[in-house]
Protein backbone atom coordinates (compact mmCIF):
# COMPACT_ATOMS: atom_id res chain seq x y z
CA UNK A 1 0.00 0.00 0.00
CA UNK A 2 2.84 2.36 0.94
CA UNK A 3 4.64 1.55 -2.33
CA UNK A 4 1.48 2.36 -4.33
CA UNK A 5 1.11 5.67 -2.52
CA UNK A 6 4.73 6.60 -3.27
CA UNK A 7 4.28 5.73 -6.94
CA UNK A 8 1.10 7.82 -7.09
CA UNK A 9 2.89 10.74 -5.46
CA UNK A 10 5.77 10.39 -7.93
CA UNK A 11 3.39 10.51 -10.91
CA UNK A 12 1.55 13.48 -9.43
CA UNK A 13 4.84 15.34 -8.97
CA UNK A 14 5.75 14.77 -12.63
CA UNK A 15 2.32 15.95 -13.77
CA UNK A 16 2.49 19.02 -11.53
CA UNK A 17 6.00 19.91 -12.76
CA UNK A 18 5.01 19.56 -16.41
CA UNK A 19 1.95 21.74 -15.92
CA UNK A 20 4.10 24.42 -14.29
CA UNK A 21 6.72 24.16 -17.04
CA UNK A 22 3.93 24.80 -19.52
CA UNK A 23 2.80 27.86 -17.56
CA UNK A 24 6.40 29.08 -17.50
CA UNK A 25 6.96 28.57 -21.23
CA UNK A 26 3.63 30.08 -22.30
CA UNK A 27 4.37 33.07 -20.08
CA UNK A 28 7.80 33.58 -21.67
CA UNK A 29 6.30 33.20 -25.16
CA UNK A 30 3.70 35.84 -24.32
CA UNK A 31 6.28 38.40 -23.22
CA UNK A 32 6.72 37.64 -19.54
CA UNK A 33 9.81 38.97 -17.79
CA UNK A 34 12.52 36.34 -17.88
CA UNK A 35 13.98 36.86 -14.39
CA UNK A 36 10.60 36.97 -12.67
CA UNK A 37 9.49 33.75 -14.34
CA UNK A 38 12.78 31.97 -13.61
CA UNK A 39 12.53 32.91 -9.93
CA UNK A 40 8.89 31.80 -9.74
CA UNK A 41 9.46 28.39 -11.39
CA UNK A 42 13.01 27.74 -10.16
CA UNK A 43 12.31 24.33 -8.56
CA UNK A 44 10.54 23.07 -11.70
CA UNK A 45 13.36 24.27 -13.93
CA UNK A 46 16.03 22.70 -11.73
CA UNK A 47 14.33 19.30 -11.88
CA UNK A 48 13.25 19.12 -15.50
CA UNK A 49 14.10 16.06 -17.58
CA UNK A 50 14.56 15.48 -21.36
CA UNK A 51 11.12 13.84 -21.41
CA UNK A 52 9.59 16.92 -19.74
CA UNK A 53 10.92 19.08 -22.56
CA UNK A 54 9.80 16.67 -25.29
CA UNK A 55 6.23 16.61 -23.96
CA UNK A 56 6.28 20.35 -23.24
CA UNK A 57 7.01 21.25 -26.87
CA UNK A 58 4.22 18.91 -27.95
CA UNK A 59 1.74 20.60 -25.61
CA UNK A 60 2.80 24.08 -26.76
CA UNK A 61 2.10 23.18 -30.41
CA UNK A 62 -1.17 21.41 -29.59
CA UNK A 63 -2.71 24.04 -27.30
CA UNK A 64 -1.92 27.73 -27.64
CA UNK A 65 0.74 28.03 -30.33
CA UNK A 66 1.38 26.92 -33.91
CA UNK A 67 4.46 24.98 -35.01
CA UNK A 68 5.78 28.21 -36.55
CA UNK A 69 5.28 30.18 -33.35
CA UNK A 70 6.99 27.51 -31.26
CA UNK A 71 9.88 27.25 -33.71
CA UNK A 72 10.36 31.01 -33.66
CA UNK A 73 10.35 31.30 -29.85
CA UNK A 74 11.51 27.91 -28.57
CA UNK A 75 15.07 29.17 -28.27
CA UNK A 76 13.96 31.50 -25.47
CA UNK A 77 13.00 28.63 -23.18
CA UNK A 78 15.63 26.14 -24.34
CA UNK A 79 18.36 28.64 -23.48
CA UNK A 80 16.97 28.66 -19.95
CA UNK A 81 16.74 24.85 -19.95
CA UNK A 82 20.37 24.54 -21.11
CA UNK A 83 22.03 24.20 -17.69
CA UNK A 84 19.43 21.84 -16.13
CA UNK A 85 19.64 19.59 -19.19
CA UNK A 86 23.45 19.60 -19.11
CA UNK A 87 23.35 18.52 -15.45
CA UNK A 88 20.71 15.83 -15.96
CA UNK A 89 22.24 12.31 -15.75
CA UNK A 90 21.08 11.32 -19.21
CA UNK A 91 21.63 7.97 -20.84
CA UNK A 92 24.32 7.83 -23.50
CA UNK A 93 24.02 5.74 -26.67
CA UNK A 94 26.14 2.60 -26.60
CA UNK A 95 29.03 2.47 -29.04
CA UNK A 96 28.08 0.96 -32.39
CA UNK A 97 24.37 1.81 -32.13
CA UNK A 98 22.17 3.96 -34.37
CA UNK A 99 22.22 6.98 -32.04
CA UNK A 100 25.95 6.59 -31.46
CA UNK A 101 26.60 7.07 -35.17
CA UNK A 102 24.26 10.07 -35.31
CA UNK A 103 26.32 11.68 -32.55
CA UNK A 104 29.55 10.85 -34.36
CA UNK A 105 28.16 12.68 -37.38
CA UNK A 106 27.44 15.67 -35.15
CA UNK A 107 31.08 15.75 -34.01
CA UNK A 108 32.21 15.78 -37.64
CA UNK A 109 29.77 18.57 -38.46
CA UNK A 110 31.12 20.65 -35.56
CA UNK A 111 34.65 20.36 -36.99
CA UNK A 112 33.44 21.68 -40.32
CA UNK A 113 31.53 24.54 -38.73
CA UNK A 114 34.68 25.51 -36.82
CA UNK A 115 36.63 25.62 -40.09
CA UNK A 116 34.01 27.92 -41.62
CA UNK A 117 34.24 30.24 -38.60
CA UNK A 118 38.01 30.48 -39.04
CA UNK A 119 37.71 31.47 -42.70
CA UNK A 120 35.02 34.04 -41.88
CA UNK A 121 37.22 35.56 -39.16
CA UNK A 122 39.97 36.03 -41.72
CA UNK A 123 37.55 37.53 -44.23
CA UNK A 124 36.09 39.99 -41.72
CA UNK A 125 39.56 40.94 -40.52
CA UNK A 126 40.51 41.87 -44.10
CA UNK A 127 37.02 43.37 -44.69
CA UNK A 128 36.94 41.78 -48.12
CA UNK A 129 36.56 38.37 -49.71
CA UNK A 130 39.60 37.21 -51.61
CA UNK A 131 39.22 34.70 -54.42
CA UNK A 132 41.06 32.14 -52.30
CA UNK A 133 38.70 32.53 -49.33
CA UNK A 134 35.66 32.61 -51.57
CA UNK A 135 36.77 29.28 -53.04
CA UNK A 136 37.28 27.90 -49.52
CA UNK A 137 33.78 28.93 -48.45
CA UNK A 138 32.24 27.45 -51.58
CA UNK A 139 33.93 24.12 -50.89
CA UNK A 140 33.08 24.19 -47.19
CA UNK A 141 29.40 24.97 -47.65
CA UNK A 142 29.16 22.48 -50.50
CA UNK A 143 30.58 19.87 -48.13
CA UNK A 144 27.76 20.60 -45.66
CA UNK A 145 25.25 19.19 -48.14
CA UNK A 146 26.53 15.78 -47.09
CA UNK A 147 24.88 16.33 -43.70
CA UNK A 148 21.50 15.96 -45.41
CA UNK A 149 21.96 12.22 -44.80
CA UNK A 150 21.90 12.87 -41.06
CA UNK A 151 18.64 14.80 -41.16
CA UNK A 152 17.15 12.31 -43.59
CA UNK A 153 17.84 9.45 -41.17
CA UNK A 154 16.17 11.37 -38.37
CA UNK A 155 13.09 12.22 -40.43
CA UNK A 156 12.67 8.88 -42.19
CA UNK A 157 13.90 6.41 -39.57
CA UNK A 158 14.12 7.79 -36.02
CA UNK A 159 10.99 9.96 -36.11
CA UNK A 160 8.70 7.14 -37.34
CA UNK A 161 9.90 4.79 -34.61
CA UNK A 162 9.20 7.42 -31.96
CA UNK A 163 5.79 8.20 -33.45
CA UNK A 164 4.78 4.54 -33.26
CA UNK A 165 5.61 4.41 -29.53
CA UNK A 166 4.47 7.88 -28.47
CA UNK A 167 1.33 9.72 -29.60
CA UNK A 168 2.52 13.06 -28.24
CA UNK A 169 5.24 13.69 -30.81
CA UNK A 170 4.71 17.20 -32.18
CA UNK A 171 8.17 18.07 -30.87
CA UNK A 172 9.44 16.24 -33.97
CA UNK A 173 7.60 18.66 -36.26
CA UNK A 174 9.42 21.58 -34.69
CA UNK A 175 12.79 19.86 -35.09
CA UNK A 176 11.97 19.03 -38.74
CA UNK A 177 11.22 22.72 -39.31
CA UNK A 178 14.78 23.52 -38.17
CA UNK A 179 16.11 20.92 -40.60
CA UNK A 180 14.28 22.72 -43.40
CA UNK A 181 15.74 26.05 -42.30
CA UNK A 182 19.21 24.49 -42.54
CA UNK A 183 18.44 23.40 -46.09
CA UNK A 184 16.99 26.76 -47.16
CA UNK A 185 19.81 28.90 -45.77
CA UNK A 186 22.49 26.54 -47.10
CA UNK A 187 20.97 26.91 -50.56
CA UNK A 188 20.92 30.73 -50.23
CA UNK A 189 24.55 30.87 -49.10
CA UNK A 190 25.65 28.58 -51.93
CA UNK A 191 23.89 30.80 -54.48
CA UNK A 192 25.45 34.00 -53.11
CA UNK A 193 28.92 32.47 -53.17
CA UNK A 194 28.48 31.79 -56.88
CA UNK A 195 28.34 35.54 -57.50
CA UNK A 196 31.47 37.20 -58.80
CA UNK A 197 31.46 39.77 -55.97
CA UNK A 198 29.39 38.38 -53.09
CA UNK A 199 28.34 40.94 -50.50
CA UNK A 200 30.17 40.43 -47.18
CA UNK A 201 27.23 41.72 -45.11
CA UNK A 202 24.91 39.22 -46.80
CA UNK A 203 27.32 36.36 -46.12
CA UNK A 204 27.72 37.35 -42.46
CA UNK A 205 23.97 37.65 -42.02
CA UNK A 206 23.17 34.33 -43.68
CA UNK A 207 26.00 32.51 -41.94
CA UNK A 208 24.80 33.82 -38.58
CA UNK A 209 21.29 32.57 -39.32
CA UNK A 210 22.70 29.27 -40.50
CA UNK A 211 24.70 28.67 -37.32
CA UNK A 212 21.70 29.70 -35.22
CA UNK A 213 19.62 27.08 -37.05
CA UNK A 214 22.06 24.17 -36.93
CA UNK A 215 24.13 24.46 -33.73
CA UNK A 216 21.22 24.44 -31.23
CA UNK A 217 19.74 21.40 -33.00
CA UNK A 218 22.86 19.39 -32.14
CA UNK A 219 22.33 20.10 -28.45
CA UNK A 220 18.59 19.39 -28.67
CA UNK A 221 19.25 16.08 -30.39
CA UNK A 222 21.73 14.84 -27.82
CA UNK A 223 20.19 16.24 -24.64
CA UNK A 224 16.47 15.93 -25.41
CA UNK A 225 15.68 13.71 -28.42
CA UNK A 226 18.21 10.92 -27.91
CA UNK A 227 17.63 10.48 -24.14
CA UNK A 228 13.88 10.43 -24.80
CA UNK A 229 14.32 7.82 -27.55
CA UNK A 230 16.47 5.69 -25.26
CA UNK A 231 13.70 5.79 -22.66
CA UNK A 232 10.88 4.62 -24.91
CA UNK A 233 12.49 2.43 -27.60
CA UNK A 234 13.89 -1.09 -27.39
CA UNK A 235 17.32 -2.44 -28.33
CA UNK A 236 15.73 -4.23 -31.31
CA UNK A 237 14.34 -0.90 -32.54
CA UNK A 238 17.79 0.64 -32.64
CA UNK A 239 19.20 -2.45 -34.37
CA UNK A 240 16.55 -2.15 -37.08
CA UNK A 241 17.18 1.58 -37.41
CA UNK A 242 20.89 1.02 -37.94
CA UNK A 243 20.19 -1.57 -40.63
CA UNK A 244 17.83 0.83 -42.39
CA UNK A 245 20.49 3.58 -42.25
CA UNK A 246 22.48 1.95 -45.05
CA UNK A 247 19.80 2.84 -47.59
CA UNK A 248 20.43 6.53 -46.81
CA UNK A 249 24.12 6.51 -45.91
CA UNK A 250 26.37 8.10 -43.30
CA UNK A 251 27.57 11.70 -43.21
CA UNK A 252 31.35 12.13 -42.91
CA UNK A 253 31.92 8.78 -41.13
CA UNK A 254 32.60 5.27 -42.37
CA UNK A 255 29.74 2.83 -42.31
CA UNK A 256 30.27 -0.01 -39.82
CA UNK A 257 31.43 -2.87 -42.05
CA UNK A 258 30.04 -5.84 -40.14
CA UNK A 259 26.55 -4.34 -39.94
CA UNK A 260 26.79 -3.16 -43.51
CA UNK A 261 27.46 -6.70 -44.69
CA UNK A 262 24.33 -7.98 -42.97
CA UNK A 263 22.22 -5.06 -44.16
CA UNK A 264 23.18 -5.57 -47.78
CA UNK A 265 22.97 -9.35 -47.77
CA UNK A 266 20.65 -10.59 -50.50
CA UNK A 267 18.15 -13.36 -50.06
CA UNK A 268 19.96 -16.30 -51.65
CA UNK A 269 16.87 -18.43 -52.07
CA UNK A 270 15.97 -18.88 -55.70
CA UNK A 271 12.48 -18.33 -57.03
CA UNK A 272 10.68 -21.72 -56.97
CA UNK A 273 10.03 -23.38 -60.29
CA UNK A 274 6.53 -24.56 -59.40
CA UNK A 275 4.29 -21.73 -60.59
CA UNK A 276 1.05 -23.41 -59.55
CA UNK A 277 1.65 -22.93 -55.83
CA UNK A 278 2.17 -19.94 -53.57
CA UNK A 279 1.08 -17.47 -56.25
CA UNK A 280 -1.00 -14.31 -55.88
CA UNK A 281 -4.15 -13.99 -57.95
CA UNK A 282 -3.94 -10.64 -59.77
CA UNK A 283 -7.20 -11.23 -61.72
CA UNK A 284 -5.39 -11.07 -65.07
CA UNK A 285 -2.73 -13.55 -64.04
CA UNK A 286 -1.05 -15.31 -61.13
CA UNK A 287 2.45 -14.35 -60.02
CA UNK A 288 4.79 -15.48 -57.29
CA UNK A 289 5.46 -12.83 -54.60
CA UNK A 290 9.11 -12.76 -55.75
CA UNK A 291 7.98 -11.98 -59.30
CA UNK A 292 5.73 -9.17 -58.12
CA UNK A 293 8.65 -7.63 -56.23
CA UNK A 294 10.93 -7.92 -59.27
CA UNK A 295 8.30 -6.40 -61.54
CA UNK A 296 7.49 -3.44 -59.29
CA UNK A 297 11.08 -2.63 -58.41
CA UNK A 298 12.19 -2.67 -62.03
CA UNK A 299 9.58 -0.20 -63.19
CA UNK A 300 11.19 3.23 -63.78
CA UNK A 301 8.93 4.65 -61.08
CA UNK A 302 8.82 5.45 -57.39
CA UNK A 303 5.51 4.07 -56.07
CA UNK A 304 4.06 4.63 -52.60
CA UNK A 305 0.74 3.24 -51.39
CA UNK A 306 -1.24 5.00 -48.64
CA UNK A 307 -4.33 3.22 -47.30
CA UNK A 308 -7.79 4.64 -46.52
CA UNK A 309 -6.61 5.57 -43.01
CA UNK A 310 -3.76 7.71 -44.42
CA UNK A 311 -1.16 5.15 -43.33
CA UNK A 312 1.83 4.31 -45.55
CA UNK A 313 1.55 0.61 -46.34
CA UNK A 314 4.07 0.09 -49.14
CA UNK A 315 6.75 1.71 -51.26
CA UNK A 316 8.68 0.34 -54.22
CA UNK A 317 12.46 0.01 -54.26
CA UNK A 318 13.61 1.07 -57.75
CA UNK A 319 17.25 1.15 -58.81
CA UNK A 320 17.25 4.95 -59.03
CA UNK A 321 15.22 6.55 -56.24
CA UNK A 322 14.19 10.21 -56.31
CA UNK A 323 13.00 10.60 -52.73
CA UNK A 324 14.29 9.01 -49.52
CA UNK A 325 12.24 6.10 -48.21
CA UNK A 326 12.82 3.82 -45.23
CA UNK A 327 10.90 0.85 -43.86
CA UNK A 328 10.46 2.89 -40.70
CA UNK A 329 7.72 4.93 -42.44
CA UNK A 330 5.50 1.85 -42.85
CA UNK A 331 2.43 2.38 -40.70
CA UNK A 332 3.21 6.09 -40.36
CA UNK A 333 0.58 8.64 -41.36
CA UNK A 334 1.42 10.23 -44.69
CA UNK A 335 0.97 13.65 -43.07
CA UNK A 336 3.94 12.95 -40.80
CA UNK A 337 6.07 12.00 -43.81
CA UNK A 338 6.00 15.57 -45.12
CA UNK A 339 7.46 18.83 -43.81
CA UNK A 340 4.97 21.01 -41.94
CA UNK A 341 5.02 23.53 -44.80
CA UNK A 342 3.47 21.06 -47.27
CA UNK A 343 1.11 19.08 -45.02
CA UNK A 344 -1.85 21.29 -45.97
CA UNK A 345 -1.41 20.28 -49.63
CA UNK A 346 -1.41 16.58 -48.68
CA UNK A 347 -4.55 17.11 -46.61
CA UNK A 348 -6.29 18.92 -49.47
CA UNK A 349 -5.52 16.11 -51.93
CA UNK A 350 -6.69 13.34 -49.59
CA UNK A 351 -9.87 15.22 -48.68
CA UNK A 352 -10.74 15.74 -52.36
CA UNK A 353 -10.07 12.05 -53.10
CA UNK A 354 -12.20 10.85 -50.19
CA UNK A 355 -15.06 13.18 -51.18
CA UNK A 356 -14.68 12.11 -54.83
CA UNK A 357 -14.26 15.72 -55.89
CA UNK A 358 -11.02 14.76 -57.65
CA UNK A 359 -9.32 11.46 -58.42
CA UNK A 360 -5.82 12.59 -59.40
CA UNK A 361 -3.29 15.36 -58.76
CA UNK A 362 -0.12 16.22 -60.63
CA UNK A 363 3.06 18.16 -59.82
CA UNK A 364 6.43 18.49 -61.50
CA UNK A 365 9.77 19.69 -60.18
CA UNK A 366 13.35 20.02 -61.37
CA UNK A 367 15.86 18.21 -59.17
CA UNK A 368 19.57 17.58 -59.73
CA UNK A 369 19.22 18.52 -63.37
CA UNK A 370 16.32 16.11 -63.95
CA UNK A 371 12.64 16.79 -64.63
CA UNK A 372 10.51 14.79 -62.17
CA UNK A 373 6.77 14.22 -62.59
CA UNK A 374 4.84 13.43 -59.37
CA UNK A 375 1.28 12.12 -59.64
CA UNK A 376 -1.31 11.03 -57.08
CA UNK A 377 -4.20 8.68 -57.92
CA UNK A 378 -7.23 7.89 -55.78
CA UNK A 379 -8.16 4.21 -55.39
CA UNK A 380 -11.79 3.04 -55.10
CA UNK A 381 -13.22 -0.47 -54.81
CA UNK A 382 -16.05 -1.87 -56.97
CA UNK A 383 -18.60 -0.24 -54.69
CA UNK A 384 -16.98 3.17 -55.02
CA UNK A 385 -15.48 3.20 -51.51
CA UNK A 386 -12.23 5.11 -51.10
CA UNK A 387 -9.43 2.61 -50.42
CA UNK A 388 -6.33 4.73 -50.54
CA UNK A 389 -3.94 6.70 -52.73
CA UNK A 390 -0.87 5.84 -54.75
CA UNK A 391 1.92 8.30 -55.37
CA UNK A 392 3.87 7.72 -58.59
CA UNK A 393 7.04 9.66 -59.37
CA UNK A 394 9.12 9.31 -62.51
CA UNK A 395 11.97 10.98 -64.35
CA UNK A 396 10.59 12.34 -67.64
CA UNK A 397 13.68 14.32 -68.68
CA UNK A 398 14.31 12.17 -71.77
CA UNK A 399 10.61 11.66 -72.50
CA UNK A 400 10.13 15.45 -72.84
CA UNK A 401 12.68 15.46 -75.66
CA UNK A 402 10.82 12.94 -77.84
CA UNK A 403 9.42 14.08 -81.19
CA UNK A 404 7.84 12.39 -84.20
CA UNK A 405 7.80 8.59 -84.19
CA UNK A 406 10.20 5.70 -83.73
CA UNK A 407 8.94 2.34 -84.94
CA UNK A 408 12.28 0.55 -85.35
CA UNK A 409 14.74 -0.78 -82.77
CA UNK A 410 17.70 1.60 -82.48
CA UNK A 411 20.07 -0.37 -80.26
CA UNK A 412 22.93 0.05 -82.78
CA UNK A 413 22.96 3.79 -82.08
Amino acid sequence: MQKTEKMSEFINNISRRRNRLYEFSAGIFNGGKRKEFIDKYKDDLDNLTPSDVFYLVHELTEKDFSVYQVKRQVGKILNIFFEPLKKYPKKKPEKGTFLYYLEQENRELEKRLKDIKNVLKEINKDKEISEENKAKLRKQFSDLKEFEKHYSKKENILFPYIEKKEEKHSCLKVMWAFHDEYREILKEISEILENENPDLDDINDLTGRFFFAVVPVIFREEYILHPFALDILQTSDFENMLTESFDIGFAYIKAPQSIKHNANKKDEEKIPGNFTENTVNLETGNLLPEQIVLMINNLPLDITFVDENDRVRFFSNPKHRFFTRSKAILGRTVQNCHPHDSVHIVEEILKSFKNKEKDKARFWIQMKGRFILIEYYALYDDDGNYKGTIEVSRDITEIKKLEGEQRLLDWQK
